[in-house]
């Protein structure tokens, strides 16, 4: 196990090798001064080289938890789960779910924006285990592995992907790449937008495994500016409080010392 494990890394890690990888010591120092462990990958499509924090780590995969539903919308669509992000999805989750704001029906354009999980799980129900895992498949998402409950693999496994994946993934999605229709595409694009500029864009979703308790944290997305991509993808350790809430500090940071943003 522990040689398949290592051989797995390598091979990640020589993915991003692949492309060029440059160490960020200024990245490197804010998650010094954060006092967490994690990793920062920035794919710059256009130079079609990485850069960030904790190579090692960016190969290893973990439970993409919430940042799933970026590619959930997505096969959505494609299936015709719902016919547009604004359909409205029945609310069949606990009475008082973890965020209350969920407790309601909506649609994906909604949902997105509260990471709204007993939505995207009635999502995947609709979708069904064999389309899902067909389309999983179809866009190289991680291992690829979704088990046998097709509404709860993203949160708890089987389903990895590590943070190298992500960006490359999620660079495909922000050129309208992937094996998917242009129009679905672009719909879930628009839902993940999150903040614009006068010459830029920024796109995202958060991810927090095990979440509210000790777990693995998310922040991908990507940046169009001046029309050029760069999507990038973090994850950390939540070992304490306050943690979680570091996510999108260290990302937008990491994000601004590498002058993709302002």
């Amino acid at each position: 196990m522990k040689l398949l494990l290592a051989s797995l890394v390598f091979l990640l890690t020589s993915y991003a090798q692949s492309f060029g990888w440059e160490e960020s010591p200024k990245i490197s120092e804010l998650f010094k001064n954060a006092g967490v462990n994690g990793t920062f990958v920035l794919y710059d499509v256009t130079a079609r080289k990485y850069v960030g924090h904790n190579q090692a780590r960016s190969g290893l995969r973990f439970v993409p938890a919430s940042t799933f539903k970026i590619p959930n919308t997505l096969i959505g669509l494609s299936v015709g789960a719902v016919e547009s992000v604004d359909e409205v999805l029945p609310y069949k989750g606990p009475p008082q779910p973890y965020i209350l704001a969920w407790s309601k029906d909506m649609g994906l354009r909604e949902a997105m924006r509260l990471s709204n999980v007993p939505i995207f799980q009635e999502l995947a129900r609709r979708i069904g285990l064999d389309r899902m895992q067909e389309n999983v498949v179809r866009m190289d998402y991680g291992n690829k592995e979704i088990g046998t409950s097709v509404d709860s693999f993203w949160l708890s496994g089987p389903l990895k992907i590590s943070a190298v994946e992500q960006a490359f993934f999620l660079a495909k999605l922000a050129q309208g790449t992937l094996p998917f229709s242009p129009a679905s595409q672009k719909s879930v694009r628009e839902i993940a937008l999150l903040e614009q500029g006068s010459n830029w864009k920024l796109y995202g979703k958060t991810g927090w495994q095990n979440a509210p308790g000790q777990g693995v944290g998310w922040w991908v997305g990507w940046v169009d500016k001046d029309g050029h991509i760069y999507a990038f993808a973090l994850n950390i350790d939540v070992q304490k409080e306050g943690d979680a809430g570091k996510r999108l500090a260290l990302g937008k940071a990491s994000l601004k010392v590498l002058g993709i943003t302002p």
